[in-house]
């Protein structure tokens, strides 16, 4: 007889057998919701939710049990279900990913969307996918992380003065969220920029995706942005006027498998981004 319950697998890091998608409040590690979170069925939900979140780890949970995008649920949950081959013997967390790193950070790195077979099966941000086999490591050359690997959720992974947030919390497919999906999500990213925003001194952005997410959110912020807008590319930069002090943009190629086998991004590439970064952020 098996010693899970049918269709669990134990968790990699604490043996702790687990349902995919895994629900909330049954102990996956960094979890940060209950069986009682309210869960978002729409767009108009999200947007109540994220108004009505008592601080970061209220909002994280509210977050990771949101159900308001249709076509995204159902591709989370059915790779979930499906896994991949080499993660067979695992479960699949199959829910929006949470972001990672300190509540108040100086240095906040927006990316785009959790991978099928990374943050979708690991449920933490950059874990467990070559993405994140690059921005990790980079983060700890530039002195923003405990260490070099993430793996999965209960590795012991910490971020030092700086966060990861995704504008889409959802894996998408093809790693395309619709215009819509995309929408509906920033009212999340909206409210934790709100809650995260006061020591923040510098905003990396992996990719054009994540460069026009972070304007558009820093403009419904009331964040003074120039015109015309600032243009993405690795390297740039731009001024963001928030309330608490001035913020920096800075540009980097994402962490995509496609700009690293490419070349397009090369780690000496990512480590002068990051080490300017952390500049910027202890400045």
């Amino acid at each position: 007889m098996s010693a899970h319950p049918a269709g669990a697998r134990p968790h990699p890091g604490t043996g702790r057998a687990f349902p995919s998608p895994v629900p909330p409040g049954t102990g996956w590690p960094g979890d940060p919701s209950t069986a009682a979170t309210p869960v978002a069925a729409d767009a108009a939900d999200v947007a109540a939710s994220a108004r009505a979140a008592l601080g970061v780890d209220d909002l994280l949970a509210r977050a990771c049990v949101c159900r308001a995008c249709p076509r995204l649920v159902a591709w989370r949950e059915d790779v979930a279900v499906a896994k991949r081959r080499a993660f067979a013997d695992q479960p699949y967390w199959g829910r929006p990913v949470p972001s990672l790193g300190a509540e108040r950070p100086r240095a906040l790195v927006v990316g785009l969307a959790p991978a099928a077979h990374g943050g979708n099966r690991t449920g933490r941000v950059f874990t467990g996918d070559p993405s994140g086999d690059w921005i990790v490591p980079a983060l700890h050359r530039a002195g923003l992380a405990s260490q070099p690997t993430s793996v999965q959720a209960a590795d012991g992974l910490t971020l030092l003065r700086t966060r990861i947030v995704a504008p889409v919390r959802c894996a998408p497919p093809d790693n395309r969220p619709t215009t819509t999906e995309r929408d509906t999500c920033s009212r999340w990213l909206d409210a934790e920029l709100a809650l995260v925003a006061a020591d923040l001194r510098v905003v990396v952005a992996l990719g054009a995706f994540a460069w026009a997410a972070t304007l558009a959110a820093a403009r419904r912020a009331g964040w003074t942005v120039a015109r015309p807008q600032p243009r993405f590319g690795h390297g740039a930069e731009a001024d963001l006027g928030a309330p608490g002090g001035p913020v920096r943009l800075v540009g980097c190629y994402h962490v995509s498998q496609r700009n690293t086998a490419t070349g397009l991004l090369t780690r000496t590439m990512l480590d002068e981004v990051l080490a300017r970064v952390a500049a910027l952020a202890d400045a």
